[in-house]
């Protein structure tokens, strides 16, 4: 169904005192999808292009014990706070369709408005990474056939810009992607296959010449493996999930536990795969773009790297999303795609957003960078400070004491850990832009 722009107030959860915050009906089209489809948008978004980059990101600085260790208990963590939230959908009688609806409905306007402020970062942070990601593929294709050192990083950044706004303008909402879902599923295999293909090749060839040694002195270890922790919570980034639930058809909840379960099940096997043989085949030499360490033809490197492209191209669309759907329904932008008055808005406002995104990837193009500080500073509060809170804030009458203790365990812990990460991160840009200057072609 479509929504009419009507608008709501929201009140306490107690129903009783009432905020000052206006809430209204989407633009977009909510209601409409099965929970299959929603799966594989979840699906979709776990094993995008940046799963190329964790066996450098999170495997090399955590080594073999914590890597493997911290993606099971990441993926048990992220599993258990997704579906808290999913359980507060439909939370007093009413459905919210944004994370930021969610928080006001339970706490008032300043969580309301601070949660929009942690999402929108978060969004904006894991596009930045998408259009440097996809830059970077550009990149390794030209380098494939003419390593001329002419066309540099930042072209190949802006070009994907470009491309990812030719798409955002085409594709209305979250539920339009329908056959796209299906797209970014082949090309993700194409580009994970080969991965896996041609590591495994390598890694048979030379079996005793890895290092699986955490490089670095004690304190630069401390600094980089805190880092990573923030990358663990990146891997499973879902700070967008009431957002996805808002197209599930009913019954709402247990088709979007149901989305959860497949994600986190099947849905995690590719990513797994890739992680774990890029790391064993090139060890702590491993990059922060697996496609740059592998051997093998030409043509097969270039189809992996292209694929990654495109991929790039349709996952962005899935976490831009929120911030069209804001944009959309705060200037009542409805109807048919191609009408001239929406059309016209969507080159403007869209094209503004992921021209503002492109300019600061193609000037601070450090993904492994961005990964952490996203990670530390928005993802870490959105998907387990605030999801343990929030549930135990609405279910606080049916929680016993243990529960109780259990939910400010995670939120105080959490807490600590994405003070560090933040710290842990930002020392690690600082570090980085010392070493490359802006624009660098890295």
């Amino acid at each position: 169904m479509n929504a009419t722009g009507a608008k709501s107030r929201t009140s306490n959860v107690n129903g009783g005192e009432h905020f000052d915050i206006e809430v209204p009906d989407t633009a977009h089209q909510i209601s409409s999808d099965s929970w299959f489809q929603v799966a594989f948008v979840l699906t979709t978004g776990i094993n995008n292009a940046y799963v190329l980059g964790f066996s450098g990101t999170v495997m090399v600085p955590l080594g073999w014990v914590g890597g493997v260790l911290g993606l099971i208990l990441a993926s048990a963590i992220s599993l258990y706070a997704n579906i808290l939230v999913a359980k507060l959908h439909e939370f007093g009688g009413k459905r919210h369709i944004r994370y930021r609806d969610l928080a006001g409905f339970i706490y008032g306007r300043k969580a309301y408005c601070v949660t929009w402020g942690l999402q929108y970062v978060n969004l904006f942070m894991i596009n930045c990474g998408f259009i440097i990601l996809a830059g970077s593929a550009l990149k390794a294709v030209y380098v494939l056939f003419k390593d001329d050192h002419t066309m540099k990083l930042p072209y190949f950044i802006a070009i994907a810009g470009l491309v990812c706004a030719f798409f955002a303008i085409g594709v209305p909402h979250l539920s339009a992607l329908g056959i796209w879902l299906g797209v970014s599923t082949i090309l993700s295999l194409i580009y994970i296959s080969v991965a896996i293909v041609l590591s495994v090749k390598d890694g048979v060839k030379t079996p005793h010449s890895r290092d699986y040694e955490i490089k670095g002195s004690s304190l630069s270890k401390l600094f980089t493996i805190t880092a990573a922790a923030a990358n663990l919570v990146f891997v499973f980034n879902t700070g967008m999930l009431p957002e996805i639930q808002a197209t599930v058809k009913q019954p709402v909840v247990r088709n979007m536990v149901k989305a959860l379960y497949f994600q986190f099940t099947l849905g995690l096997l590719p990513m797994y795969a890739v992680m774990f043989i890029g790391y064993w085949a090139y060890g702590s030499s491993t990059s922060t773009y697996l496609l740059n360490n592998v051997n093998g033809p030409v043509w097969v490197k270039a189809l992996a790297n292209i694929s990654a492209f495109l991929q790039t191209v349709i996952c962005l669309h899935i976490f831009a999303s929120p911030t069209y759907e804001y944009m959309d329904t705060k200037f009542g932008i409805k109807g048919g795609t191609f009408v001239l008055k929406n059309l016209m808005f969507r080159i403007m406002a869209r094209g503004g957003y992921l021209a503002v995104s492109t300019l600061l990837s193609a000037l601070l193009p450090f993904l492994g960078d961005f990964m952490s500080l996203t990670g530390a500073v928005s993802t870490i509060p959105l998907t387990f400070i605030l999801a343990n809170h929030m549930y135990y804030k609405a279910k606080n009458d049916k929680l016993n004491t243990m529960q109780k203790l259990w939910h400010w365990l995670n939120v105080v812990f959490f807490s600590f850990m994405s003070v560090a990460a933040t710290i842990a991160a930002v020392r690690l840009i600082v570090v980085d832009s010392k070493n490359f200057h802006v624009f660098a072609d890295l």
